[in-house]
């Protein structure tokens, strides 16, 4: 039963004027606890691909180099073959000549003074193309 405020006692109208709504916070805390469950489990923060990679021994580099697909990584452009190339196109372009000869072997030679990333691009988009024989040599190597 409510009474107006008028015809309450004065101590019971006056604990209705000093109560305040009650703000419950944990259903809050519950919404923040799942929204941050569920981004931890939606999200990835690593992208972790593998590029493999056969490293020549010292001694049978020589060798290894005859018939061979050599792509040089500079600091300003790309060769394959000699040839200057753009990075977009350099795996179709290794793609079609292992198309024609499935044995031959990919070298990937990064000059000196390129950075590891620009190296690491060209392996990706190589290793994505389906090249499987992919070694990564170093400058001096002939």
């Amino acid at each position: 039963m409510n009474l107006p405020a008028s015809a309450q006692p004065a101590s019971l109208a006056a604990d209705q004027r000093r109560r305040r709504p009650l703000v419950g916070l944990t259903p809050l805390i519950d919404v923040v606890f799942i929204l941050l469950v569920f981004f931890m489990l939606a999200s990835s923060f690593l992208d972790w691909r593998a590029i493999e990679l056969n490293a020549p021994a010292e001694a049978s580099v020589a060798g290894t180099l005859e018939g061979a697909l050599l792509i040089e990584v500079r600091a300003d452009d790309l060769r394959l073959g000699g040839e200057a190339i753009s990075l977009g196109a350099v795996a179709q372009a290794v793609r079609g000549r292992l198309d024609e000869a499935p044995d031959t072997r990919v070298l990937v030679r990064p000059a000196e003074g390129v950075e590891l990333q620009r190296a690491v691009d060209v392996l990706d988009r190589l290793s994505a193309a389906g090249v499987t024989d992919l070694s990564l040599i170093r400058a001096g190597a002939r």
